[in-house]
């Protein structure tokens, strides 16, 4: 799928692709990572880089992206004292532990 639409983009005189990251996807049980598939970023910045296009990232953590949760996983539901997008140790920890991966 990628490769058709980056050559496309080209062809239509793009040059960049931009692209939600979303932490649900990459992280959708806490500490369980998934980067295959559709989330092979690294795969699919590669294909934009051939192409010769840049990549332009839409990193969250909240990325709304008319996405569930704006991209937070759902687990974060289940952390003592979590409140969403507000600054809490909760979130802050969870926050941490992202950046510093």
């Amino acid at each position: 799928m990628w490769p058709d639409l980056i050559k496309k983009a080209k062809e239509g005189g793009l040059d960049a692709i931009e692209t939600y990251v979303f932490w649900n996807g990459h992280e959708p049980h806490r500490r369980q990572y998934n980067f295959v598939g559709n989330y092979d970023i690294v795969r699919f910045f590669k294909e934009i880089q051939n192409a010769g296009l840049y990549a332009i990232l839409r990193i969250g953590p909240y990325i709304c992206g008319e996405w569930n949760y704006g991209g937070l996983p759902a687990w974060l539901r289940d952390i003592p004292g979590m409140q969403f997008r507000l600054h809490n140790a909760p979130f802050e920890s969870v926050l941490k532990a992202i950046v510093d991966t």
